[in-house]
């Protein structure tokens, strides 16, 4: 994630969030989980982030293990190997990227790339420890919705590339 100032989000700001995932299919969203006040409480902790297309979020064994959730857009899931890069996985607005390093404290599975505008919010493991020591409800309600996206991608063959 590109480093910029932080300055907090308000609620107002992650209504594109919230939208897109109460419209998004079940399989791969972050679903009902949290309330519309949580999502208020856990707003500030949350940073913006605009990628063109084409522009690589993370790249395969970087170490970062920052969350993204997805407001719009598309992210590509790619696995380099010796002879090509072979696409796993399109993960779309309402869902989340990121989760496997996140939880596993592991270097990314995977490279992700944005197929066209996207428009994501960033949560480092930094914040998400000052979430949870300020706000634990809101933060427990948030990594279960985001364990509830790991536990599906992981039960549906298919999906279980994409987590990243």
């Amino acid at each position: 994630m590109p480093s910029e100032p932080y300055s907090p989000t308000t609620i107002d700001q992650l209504q594109g969030l919230v939208s897109a995932i109460q419209q998004a299919p079940e399989g791969d969203s972050l679903g009902g989980a949290v309330s519309a006040a949580q999502w208020a409480l856990v707003a500030p902790y949350l940073q913006p982030l605009e990628l063109g297309s084409g522009q690589v979020l993370f790249d395969q064994g970087s170490t970062d293990r920052s969350l993204y959730l997805i407001e719009s857009g598309s992210l590509s899931v790619h696995y380099q190997d010796a002879k090509q890069r072979v696409r796993l996985a399109i993960v779309g607005s309402g869902s989340v990227v990121g989760e496997g390093a996140f939880f596993s404290h592991r270097a990314r599975s995977a490279t992700v790339q944005s197929n066209g505008v996207s428009r994501l919010w960033g949560l480092t493991p930094l914040r998400f420890g000052e979430l949870s020591n300020r706000q634990p409800t809101a933060a427990l309600a948030l990594v279960m919705a985001v364990g509830g996206v790991l536990a599906k991608r992981l039960a549906n063959r298919r999906l279980r590339v994409a987590a990243t």
